[in-house]
């Protein structure tokens, strides 16, 4: 009877240690929930061939990553966050860095209004309809964004909406290292 008492106090006692440690290492910059591990940074790029938010539009496929250091963002016209970090997208696109989008599960109407009425960053976008292209690169919460080498490799990983922090202090020296 009493280790039916113990093991379970002890159990909770470990996990909320655990926890109380990682909440620690995120107060203190240790780490941080924008930068997730993934198994794909260092491999290729995994291959896909998404067709065009609208008709007549460009299309996106895993060769256009090829030559040249991208960014390549997952998002959706329904996600707030996408919103907050559109302006940072535009920054980049701005300063001659190659952006690429897969619009995740969304109405082709509202991801073109989103784009007319915020900015198009994107050198193409393809529209990810059934969800699967976003589960190959590993996303699970929106915007997700990776910076691809010119060889097709993916070098990095943000999780969530950009910002000017993110921009100034990860990913424009990442892009510009990537780019010599």
């Amino acid at each position: 009877m009493r280790n039916a008492v113990i093991i379970p106090i002890c159990t909770l006692l470990s996990l909320v240690g655990i926890f109380g440690l990682y909440l620690w290492q995120i107060g203190t910059g240790q780490k941080s929930l924008n930068h997730l591990p993934s198994t794909l940074i260092n491999k290729p790029a995994p291959r896909f061939n998404l067709p065009p938010i609208n008709r007549g539009g460009k299309g996106f496929s895993t060769k256009m990553l090829r030559g040249n250091v991208s960014l390549v963002n997952i998002w959706a016209s329904w996600c707030i966050p996408c919103r907050v970090e559109h302006p940072y997208l535009m920054k980049l696109a701005q300063d001659g860095f190659s952006i690429y989008g897969i619009n995740y599960k969304d109405d082709p109407k509202n991801a073109n209004t989103f784009l007319k009425v915020l900015g198009n960053p994107y050198r193409a976008v393809g529209a990810d309809h059934s969800g699967l292209t976003s589960i190959d690169w590993g996303v699970y919460g929106y915007p997700e964004t990776f910076i691809v080498d010119s060889n097709g490799y993916i070098r990095y990983r943000h999780v969530g909406p950009l910002s000017e922090t993110d921009l100034s202090n990860t990913i424009q020296p990442i892009l510009k290292r990537l780019e010599n």
